[in-house]
């Protein structure tokens, strides 16, 4: 499922795949889906394929993670 929420000015849009992403829409950060911090593309390291987000760092990730076992 890919996120289609309104984007903010030189937001990306990418699908998120096994070690690598496909940018979708040209743009130069991700924002993370825990922290709400913007992610330059370079710097992205964490997201979930199967919620399609991106993190800020493995802190973040680790929630996010966690957060989709207490929905489960």
């Amino acid at each position: 499922m890919l996120n289609t929420s309104p984007r903010l000015p030189g937001e990306a849009r990418l699908k998120y795949l096994d070690a690598t992403f496909k940018v979708l829409e040209t743009g130069d950060f991700v924002v993370c889906a825990i922290t709400g911090k913007k992610i330059p593309l370079p710097e992205l390291r964490y997201w979930s394929i199967d919620k399609q987000e991106a993190y800020y760092d493995a802190v973040a990730a680790n929630q996010g993670m966690l957060t989709g076992e207490a929905e489960s």
